[in-house]
């Protein structure tokens, strides 16, 4: 069956640009230049998917948003710029129920739309789960076919670790709203995302915190009750000195696909955390970045925490860790910051 796809854009040069990428993956398309011809089109047409421009006349995207949420349902795709407003709003966007974003990288109005295609299409395919296939990885996760057991259940968590994609930011809102005040590991969370996006999100979730949440924009001491966050178009590793732990953004390595890499942060935290204090989490996002090496750390002891397939705006990652038998609990995500709590008190 085609993918039906509503386009909203008040740009010309846009719709038929996103038409022709759309109509050549064969898709069925539909336009509407504001945010007000866009909900009688989506009661007639009823899209699969929706691709929602912010800066719109008539109505804008933000508005149309709210309204879409309550006369028709189906995930909404924000097509947002790459500047600190348009990270804001974008984030806003997800919070009200937005499915993810991609990047107008050239401006508000772009006749090259190349940097945006692959990962335009690859979401709609996921979002709709039509299962096409998606751009390999370079690794090959490691298949386990026996659940690790925590041989000393007394060792304590020293760090948190938490890998995420599509659909993210709202899960992480929750996440860090109810993690305890005297959650006493240091918590790191990857989330695929560009540096000016990163830079807002940190400040969004620090308000809704009772710890600390701050990018890492330099290199920065592990502490107890403190959340951090990896810089978009980046890499965060991690180093050691004498007992102190640091945690630094590195430059993006062409060896992981998606940045900031789940992979590469899990896998230098091995470096300097002994596996068993290791608690690493998995959440919502297409690919399979993260599995190789929570696999590797569940296989030396690490407690692994995959989302489930009920609560995933995409089960790509969290499937993967599952599929590996390397998933020491599986949860709906409402319940991954009680499980965090119990498991570090």
């Amino acid at each position: 069956m085609s993918v039906k796809v509503l386009i909203v854009d008040d740009s010309a040069l846009m719709r038929k640009l996103f038409t022709e990428l759309f109509e050549k993956e064969g898709f069925i398309v539909r336009v509407a230049r504001n945010g007000e011809e866009a909900l009688t089109k989506a009661v007639e047409f009823e899209p699969d998917c929706i691709t929602l421009d912010i800066n719109m006349p008539v109505m804008d995207g933000m508005t149309c948003l709210a309204m879409l949420k309550k006369l028709y349902t189906c995930p909404i795709i924000m097509v947002s710029s790459l500047t600190q407003k348009g990270a804001t709003i974008t984030l806003e966007a997800l919070a009200l129920g937005a499915s993810d974003f991609v990047l107008k990288t050239g401006g508000t109005v772009s006749r090259d739309i190349s940097d945006l295609e692959i990962p335009l299409i690859n979401k709609i395919h996921a979002l709709t789960k039509t299962g096409k296939p998606q751009r390999p990885t370079t690794k090959t996760p490691p298949v386990v076919k026996q659940k690790v057991v925590r041989s000393n259940k007394n060792v304590p968590f020293e760090v948190v670790l938490v890998g995420v994609s599509t659909g993210g930011p709202k899960k992480l809102e929750h996440l860090v709203a109810n993690l305890s005040s005297s959650f006493p590991a240091p918590v790191v969370i990857s989330q695929h995302m560009p540096a000016s996006f990163t830079n807002a999100l940190a400040k969004r979730l620090d308000g809704l915190s009772p710890l600390s949440v701050v990018e890492v924009d330099s290199k920065m001491p592990m502490k107890p009750g403190t959340v951090y966050l990896a810089k978009g178009d980046a890499d965060l590793a991690f180093s050691k000195v004498g007992k102190d732990v640091f945690a630094r953004p590195v430059p993006s390595s062409p060896s992981f696909l998606w940045h900031p890499s789940i992979d590469r942060m899990v896998d230098s935290a091995l470096t300097c955390y002994k596996p068993l204090s290791m608690l690493c989490v998995q959440l919502t996002g297409m690919g399979c970045d993260g599995v190789a090496a929570m696999s590797k750390a569940f296989k030396e002891g690490a407690t692994t925490i995959a989302e489930s397939e009920a609560t995933s705006v995409v089960f790509g990652m969290p499937k993967e860790l599952i599929e590996a038998g390397c998933a020491s609990f599986v949860l709906d995500s409402p319940k991954v910051a009680s499980k965090l709590n119990a498991l570090c008190r």
